[in-house]
C-alpha cells in the first residue's frame, strides 16, 4: 500500500510497555530515497530527549489513526544513544546506534535495506523487544572499517525540511536544465513495505485552477540543499497536466498506475 507521510508530527508512539510520545519528523536517504529513521520526541516522558527509531523496530503502523507502534520497550527507548537536534546524522553515529540494538547495517549489501529487501525481515517478530537493554560499545565507531569520509558522510535529509522546497520542471522536452517553477513540496508519498519514496507530491496552490500533483521519485535529478530547490526531469507541462491527488489521502494503485504512464514510467 501506498501511504501519504504528511504531517509527522502528528503520528502517536506506543512502545511494548507504555506510550513513550511523539514523530517528530522521518529522515530520508537521499541518496536511494528511502526512509531510513523517525525521530521520536519523547516529550513529558522525558522532556528534551529526542531519538531515532528504525522502520525495522515498528509494527505494522495505523496510518489512519497516524500511530506507529514500536516493538522496543520503555527502558530500551530511554537507555538509547540521544540525538543531537544540532547536528545532522552521521554515518558514525547511525554505526553506534546499530550497534546498541542490534541492528544489520541498512548501507551493507545489494538490497535496499543491505542484505534485506524490506525493514521488516531485518529482525525477528519479537526480537526487538526482546532484546535486553544494551549500551553503545567503546569502540563502536571501530565495528566496521570505514574511511574518515564515510564516517562523516550525511545522505539524511529532514522531510520537514524537503516540504516545502520549490520544484523546478523542464521548460520543454529538449535536454535542458529544469528552470520552470511548476511548485513545491507538499508530501512524500512510501511504500509502506519497504518504505521506499515512491512519489514526491506537488503542491501547485499558488496558481489559479491549480491541484495536487504526483511526481515520481525516478524524475528527480537533483535536490538543492542551499537553494531549496528540487529539480526534475519532468517537463512543465508534464507536471501541470498529471493527475491529481487529494491532499493527505492514499494514493490508490488506479491513481499510482495512471501518473505513471502519464510520465512514461515503467510501472513498479
Amino acid at each position: 500500500m501506498l501511504v501519504s507521510l504528511a504531517k509527522p508530527e502528528g503520528y502517536r508512539l506506543d512502545a511494548a510497555d507504555g506510550y513513550i510520545g511523539r514523530c517528530a519528523d522521518f529522515l530520508i536517504d537521499d541518496a536511494c530515497w528511502v526512509v531510513r529513521w523517525m525521530v521520536a520526541d519523547t516529550g513529558n516522558w522525558l522532556p528534551g530527549r529526542k531519538v531515532l527509531v528504525s522502520p525495522a523496530q515498528l509494527d505494522t503502523p495505523d496510518w489512519s489513526h497516524h500511530r506507529l507502534p514500536v516493538r522496543l520497550t520503555r527502558e530500551q527507548i530511554e537507555a538509547a544513544p540521544p540525538l543531537d537536534d544540532d547536528a545532522p546524522i552521521s554515518r558514525r553515529y547511525e554505526q553506534a546506534f546499530n550497534a546498541f540494538h542490534g541492528l544489520p547495517h541498512y548501507w551493507l549489501g545489494s538490497n535496499l535495506w543491505g542484505h534485506y529487501p524490506m525493514p521488516s525481515s531485518m529482525l525477528g517478530p519479537r526480537e526487538a523487544a526482546d532484546q535486553p537493554v544494551s549500551r553503545v560499545p567503546d569502540n563502536a565507531a571501530l565495528t566496521e572499517p570505514m574511511t574518515t569520509e564515510d564516517e562523516d558522510r550525511i545522505a539524511l535529509r529532514s522531510l520537514r525540511e524537503i516540504t516545502g522546497y520549490g520544484v523546478l520542471a523542464k521548460p520543454g522536452d529538449a535536454d535542458t536544465p529544469a528552470t520552470e517553477r511548476v511548485g513545491r513540496v507538499d508530501d512524500l508519498i512510501i511504500d509502506e513495505r519497504t518504505w521506499a519514496v515512491r512519489y514526491i507530491v506537488v503542491d501547485r496552490s499558488w496558481l489559479p485552477l491549480s491541484k495536487h500533483v504526483l511526481l515520481p521519485v525516478e524524475l528527480v535529478r537533483d535536490l538543492d540543499w542551499t537553494t531549496q530547490r528540487l529539480h526534475a526531469a519532468a517537463t512543465e507541462q508534464q507536471v501541470k497536466d498529471a493527475p491529481s491527488v487529494e491532499h493527505g489521502e492514499p494514493v490508490t494503485d488506479l491513481l499510482a498506475t495512471q501518473t505513471d504512464a502519464h510520465y512514461g514510467r515503467p510501472q513498479a
